[in-house]
C-alpha cells in the first residue's frame, strides 16, 4: 500500500528533462539543475493566497501569546531551524518564538538520521515535550505530504487545539486532513530522482522566509523595508544599525551612532527618539503601547 503510495508521488517520479545528466558536461549539468530551479517561483506563486492564510495564522497566534512551531525530518527539518533561529538577530524575536523541531532532534542536524522519521508516535512525543497548546500555530513540512513523524506532530497538535499547516510538494498528500491549510508546493520531479533536498527543499526554504518575514512585517518589526528591531550582536550588525538608523532618519552616521548607544543599541528606539524629538522615556512608552514604528510616531505627534 506504501509502496503504491510513494510511487504515485510527483517528487519521487523520474525527471525526463534530466535523463541525459551523467553524459553532460559540467556546465550543461549546472544548466539542467538551473532550469529545474527556475519553476519553483512560479510554482510557490500558485499557493500565495494559501501562504497569506499561514501568516495571519502565525500573526494571531503570537498575538495571543503563542508559537509558530516549525516540524519535518530530514532536509526539511534542518531547513526548519535555519529560518527560526535566524529570526532572532534579524528581527529581536525572543528565543523559541519561532520554535523548530526535527525527527532525531539536534543530533539529526549534522548527521542523517533517516529511520527516526517513519514512527508517527515520535513526532506526538516532540510536540508534547514540547508543550503545545492552543496558541500555537504548527507547521508540519514534508515533501511526500506523508511523513509519518510529522503526522503524528499534526495529530498531536490537533489534540492541544492548536491551528495547523502542512507544506509540501505533491497536490494530495496523505496529511491533508490533520491540516487547516494546506501549501501544495508541486515543485514537480527532481533533477536526481527522488532528491528531494533540491527543487522541494529549495521551495520549502522559500517560503518559511516568506511566512517569517510577513509575520514580522505584521508585527512591528520592520520599519519601510528596514528590519528596524536587528539584535545589535556584533560589529557587523553595528554597523548595520547605525547605517539603517542614518538612511531612515537623514542624519549622519556619528549621530546615528550616538543616538544608538543612547536607546541601549536598539536602532528602532533610535530611530523613534531622532524623528519624534521626544525623550528615550516618551519613545520607550509610546513603543509599549504599539510596535509599529508608523503608529508609535503617530502617538508622539498628536
Amino acid at each position: 500500500m506504501l509502496d503504491e503510495y510513494l510511487d504515485k508521488l510527483e517528487t519521487e517520479r523520474p525527471n525526463p528533462n534530466t535523463v541525459d545528466i551523467d553524459s553532460l558536461e559540467i556546465e550543461d549539468i549546472l544548466k539542467k539543475i538551473n532550469e529545474e530551479d527556475e519553476k519553483i517561483a512560479p510554482a510557490i506563486r500558485e499557493e500565495i493566497p494559501q501562504i497569506a492564510e499561514v501568516v495571519r495564522m502565525c500573526v494571531d497566534s503570537i498575538k495571543s501569546g503563542g508559537r509558530v512551531i516549525y516540524v519535518g525530518a530530514g532536509t526539511s527539518g534542518r531547513i526548519a531551524f535555519v529560518d527560526a533561529v535566524e529570526t532572532v538577530p534579524t528581527f529581536n524575536a525572543p528565543e523559541g518564538l519561532f520554535y523548530p523541531i526535527i525527527a532525531g532532534g539536534k543530533e539529526a542536524l549534522w548527521r542523517s538520521l533517516e529511520n527516526v522519521e517513519d514512527k508517527e508516535e515520535y513526532g506526538e512525543k516532540d510536540l508534547e515535550k514540547a508543550n503545545v497548546n492552543s496558541r500555537d500555530i504548527v507547521i508540519g513540512i514534508t515533501a511526500s505530504g506523508r511523513t509519518p513523524y510529522v503526522g503524528g506532530a499534526l495529530k498531536k497538535a490537533r489534540e492541544a487545539g492548536a491551528r495547523t499547516a502542512l507544506l509540501c510538494n505533491v497536490e494530495n498528500p496523505l496529511f491533508a486532513d490533520r491540516a487547516d491549510v494546506v501549501l501544495s508546493i508541486r515543485t514537480g520531479p527532481e533533477v536526481i530522482t527522488g532528491s528531494t533536498r533540491m527543487k522541494a527543499g529549495t521551495s520549502q526554504k522559500m517560503v518559511l522566509n516568506m511566512i517569517s518575514t510577513a509575520t514580522m512585517i505584521k508585527l512591528g518589526k520592520v520599519y519601510k523595508n528596514y528590519m528596524v528591531d536587528l539584535q545589535v550582536l556584533n560589529e557587523k550588525l553595528r554597523k548595520r544599525a547605525v547605517r539603517i538608523i542614518s538612511e531612515v532618519t537623514g542624519v549622519d552616521r556619528e549621530v546615528a551612532w550616538e543616538y544608538l548607544k543612547k536607546a541601549d543599541m536598539r536602532p528602532k528606539l533610535a530611530i523613534l527618539m531622532i524623528s519624534s524629538g521626544k525623550s528615550k522615556e516618551e519613545c520607550e512608552k509610546a513603543l509599549r503601547e504599539v510596535e509599529n514604528l508608523s503608529s508609535a510616531l503617530g502617538i508622539l505627534k498628536r
